[in-house]
């Protein structure tokens, strides 16, 4: 879910390389390891994570077999790492209790009810804009309450194995990130930000979702565990613009969002964005129409679901490759598909 297109300020040239993943009409996302403060938003770097850039200080040294703590949270204006005042800690006591500040355009950040807010519009009171028809429906409190008590069952109906099954398949293609930092995108009631926080497998999960309810029915729908768990965090963001430095991310989920968001294209950009090299992309959403649809149902199967982004099984190959994506494999049972990529 998007509300602001990337802004087209290029990244100056004398201090940063070019990012050859991502189109460069998007704003350069500084490295994590360009900076670094006395109490950062903090994850886990690998030793093998592909960060070209030379560090400030010794500090930041990396060496073989070594970890390094580092900034994971930007600002969605200029994509600078912010600054943390207050606890330590990836769970929503902590991020309560802190304070997040971007050092270069002064602007703000902290928690709001029950999330941290990382939107462009942080902290705006007056200020509205118009939103799709496929966003605005996920705002709606009615939405949010239903969609762990039959709404989501429903996808059954067009090929969706199951939410268990689905976690399943998807912790299958995320091996290659296991004890890393997860980020479910779009990720509505939080029903598998739960799965993968409960599974022990990601030392963090953070939960993120453009719509305020839908991160409220996060919480609420398993308020004790999200209360008690130290690796799982809310946070509200805008999929066009991720809140995260470059090559910070492990794995990167989106469960039956993509036909929601305005631009499928920039989210794929963003999300290439923020995974480490070696990193992995999982995604499952409705199909336009598949390979085995009749000729003639295919054009109104288009007009039909015109009001959303439903792809075919070549554009969301395509969308990954062009992204900077490699290694893609997908499932596909009548319109569902859930599919997978690695950052190179």
């Amino acid at each position: 879910m998007a509300i602001a297109p990337p802004s087209l300020r290029p990244p100056p040239k004398f201090l940063f390389p070019k990012c050859s993943y991502f189109s460069h009409e998007l704003p350069f996302r500084p490295s994590p390891s360009l900076y670094f403060s006395s109490q950062p938003f903090r994850f886990t770097v690998r030793a093998n994570s592909a960060v070209a850039v030379e560090p400030r200080s010794q500090d930041l040294r990396t060496q073989q077999n070594q970890t390094v703590e580092t900034e994971l949270v930007s600002c969605p204006v200029c994509y600078e790492p912010l600054i943390r005042k207050g606890p330590p800690g990836l769970n929503l006591d902590a991020i309560y209790r802190s304070g997040f500040k971007c050092k270069k355009c002064n602007k703000s950040y902290s928690s709001k009810d029950v999330y941290l807010d990382l939107t462009v519009t942080a902290g705006l009171r007056s200020y509205t804009e118009v939103k799709p028809v496929r966003t605005e429906l996920f705002w709606s409190p009615l939405v949010s309450f239903l969609y762990e008590r039959g709404w989501r069952q429903n996808f059954n109906r067009s090929g969706f194995p199951g939410a268990d099954e689905e976690f399943r398949m998807a912790q299958e293609y995320f091996k290659p990130a296991e004890g890393g930092t997860l980020v479910d995108v779009s990720c509505g009631s939080g029903l598998f930000s739960r799965k993968f926080s409960k599974s022990g497998t990601y030392s963090s999960v953070i939960a993120l979702d453009f719509s305020e309810n839908m991160l409220r029915q996060c919480n609420g729908t398993d308020q004790y565990f999200i209360g008690i768990c130290s690796n799982i965090a809310l946070v509200r963001a805008d999929v066009s613009r991720l809140p995260f430095s470059s090559s910070s991310i492990d794995a990167v989920h989106a469960g039956a969002a993509l036909h929601c968001w305005p631009s499928p294209s920039n989210a794929f950009a963003e999300i290439s964005c923020i995974l480490r090299s070696g990193g992995v992309f999982v995604g499952s959403t409705f199909l336009r129409y598949t390979s085995s649809t009749p000729w003639i149902i295919r054009p109104f199967r288009e007009r039909v679901m015109q009001s959303y982004n439903f792809l075919t099984e070549e554009e969301m190959e395509e969308l990954c490759t062009n992204s900077g994506l490699t290694n893609y494999s997908k499932k596909v049972q009548q319109s569902f598909i859930m599919f997978s990529a690695r950052k190179p």
